[in-house]
């Protein structure tokens, strides 16, 4: 099936499905900080900016984008990850509807970053973090977690900062097969290996060819790392993120499909890859075929991209979206 069969009724009748879904959002959390100002002239203590500061913002990063992605498209998600105990770790609990799946750790801080915004451009990046694996109880207490849930799907949303382990992927995996629950994984290159079995993956071509060590540029060797990924992990579909070249659709006994990239005029990608794990999966629980859904979730990651900052997709942008392109 070519996925651009996918019509504008169809695609109505999956996005008034995606409320009410009930999906755990289990990673990395993550508090986005926006410094926004102006720049006039060059410090002349070193040859950088002086950023004259206007406003200052935060938003829910990480995982947290993921599960903001979800809540905007009318779904009901339920956060699980891990904050310090500080005033960061503190305001992203605040600005959780349901909280209890935060688990707060007090030997390291919540992971932060920072950034400066200019003329609409990002001058720098400041990261406030620490890597190391969390200790036995704070696994223990997410494990709990994730198993006493009532759930349509679980997410895993990895961005290496500790609590994707390969103790808890051996707990949470099996419990979501054992459940019956569709698992969707934005992944991560260090820990790859782990994320088996799931629903599908979501790599960019970046990291698809650190995972396959050769390019993913040209179609064919685009083509060439999903055969590789798919003989290695237990994926039902997979879906190679490629920027301007679009996306990627691998499914178990059918062709590769290639889609192009609908975004008009890109502002920030920052986030976008939370937006596609989040869009997709919402509309394979759904009932749409995976091709179908990767043009879904593309068409919402066209939406963010044309905003500044961290961003999400109502509805009704996704809706306006598809019309342009089914």
């Amino acid at each position: 099936m070519n996925p651009i069969t996918l019509n504008i009724k169809r695609a109505e009748r999956a996005v008034r499905a995606f409320k009410g879904k009930r999906l755990l959002v289990l990673g990395d959390v993550m508090l986005d900080k926006y410094i926004w100002g102006s720049v006039s002239r060059i410090s002349p203590e070193a040859p950088v900016p002086v950023v004259e500061v206007r406003k200052s913002t935060s938003a829910l990063g990480g995982a947290g984008n993921v599960h903001q992605n979800l809540a905007a498209l009318g779904a009901k998600p339920f956060l699980v990850g891990v904050v310090g105990d500080d005033p960061e770790g503190a305001w992203v609990k605040s600005h959780l509807a349901e909280s209890r799946g935060i688990v707060v750790d007090p030997e390291r801080p919540t992971t932060v970053k920072t950034r400066i915004i200019a003329h609409h451009q990002q001058v720098v990046r400041v990261d406030q973090e620490k890597k190391q694996t969390f200790s036995p109880e704070t696994e223990a207490k997410i494990a709990r977690i994730i198993k006493r849930e009532k759930l349509d799907g679980i997410v895993i949303s990895d961005y290496n900062k500790g609590v994707v382990t390969k103790s808890l992927m051996e707990t949470a995996l099996p419990h979501a097969r054992a459940k019956g629950l569709p698992v969707f994984v934005d992944p991560k290159v260090e820990n790859f290996a782990l994320y088996t079995p799931v629903t599908f993956l979501s790599p960019n071509h970046h990291e698809a060819e650190r995972i396959v060590h050769h390019p993913c540029r040209t179609e064919r060797e685009v083509e060439q790392a999903g055969r590789e990924v798919m003989d290695w992990i237990e994926t039902l579909y997979l879906i190679i993120k490629r920027g301007e070249q679009g996306m990627s659709i691998f499914e178990r006994g059918k062709k590769p499909v290639h889609i192009p990239t609908i975004a008009r005029e890109v502002f920030d990608v920052t986030g976008a890859g939370d937006t596609v794990i989040a869009a997709a999966a919402l509309a394979v629980l759904a009932g749409l075929t995976i091709r179908e859904a990767a043009v879904l979730a593309n068409a919402a990651a066209g939406v963010v991209v044309g905003k500044l900052g961290t961003a999400v997709c109502s509805p009704e942008e996704l809706l306006a979206a598809l019309e342009g392109i089914i």
